[in-house]
């Protein structure tokens, strides 16, 4: 993949195949402990929810972790190509060829953070079928890397990169994006591991005129379902 690639806003590029199972159930082990984005999806979530009972599915949940960071009145549920440990409230399956679906549940909360990289010609496809698991008043969580970043990170196994725009208009097909901001402002790219750094971005939420566009390391979208849109 090349930064002319990237630049030239015609959307999503392929640059491998799909990785499998024997590779995420090492990989996602990266996610234990929780890192900075994980931790601050779940202030977020734990802000949305407002104390209030909801069920949640986590969109390529990997070992869970987000899990153990969400207050008693969110109902986690995941699913994910490499479970780890698995529960009632797990279901392992390989999203990119299956559809998105836990049983015949609909949920308050959708998250999908950091999947959409990894999602290849797919993008649109799962977009539509986490729209129709979303309740009506539910809100849909996700995030994608700023691939606009002075110093972008492109790991191996992404599949699906393209400028953040063209993401986001993909997006707005499916939801109503009601907040979009970074998750992090890092000069040197990559999630910020200095702690003064993670600090400085843990209760930010807005976007920066100017800064944003060439150091945000990646972005949060807060979403929900357009109006008509018909759940099962």
């Amino acid at each position: 993949m090349t930064d002319s690639a990237v630049a030239d806003g015609n959307g999503p590029e392929s640059a491998v195949g799909f990785r499998k199972r024997d590779f995420w159930i090492d990989e996602n082990r990266k996610h234990i402990p929780a890192h900075y984005r994980l931790q601050k999806a779940a202030r977020i979530i734990n802000s949305l929810a407002r104390g209030m009972e909801c069920d949640l599915l986590d969109v390529g949940c990997g070992p869970a972790t987000l899990m153990s960071l969400l207050r008693g009145n969110i109902n986690y549920y995941g699913i994910d190509l490499a479970i780890h440990e698995p529960a009632p409230n797990l279901i392992e399956s390989d999203i990119a060829e299956n559809p998105i679906m836990f049983g015949n549940r609909m949920f308050d909360l959708i998250v999908a953070l950091g999947l959409f990289e990894y999602v290849g010609d797919r993008q649109s496809r799962m977009f539509s079928e986490i729209a129709e698991l979303l309740n009506e008043n539910g809100t849909f969580i996700v995030t994608y890397t700023n691939f606009g970043h002075r110093r972008r990170q492109t790991f191996e196994a992404f599949n699906n990169v393209q400028p953040f725009e063209a993401f986001r208009r993909d997006l707005a097909r499916y939801f109503v994006i009601n907040r979009c901001f970074p998750a992090s402002h890092n000069w040197s790219g990559g999630q910020p591991a200095r702690k003064l750094v993670k600090l400085a971005n843990a209760y930010v939420n807005a976007n920066v005129p100017v800064v944003s566009p060439r150091l945000a390391v990646e972005y949060f979208l807060i979403c929900s379902r357009r109006a008509g849109s018909q759940a099962r």
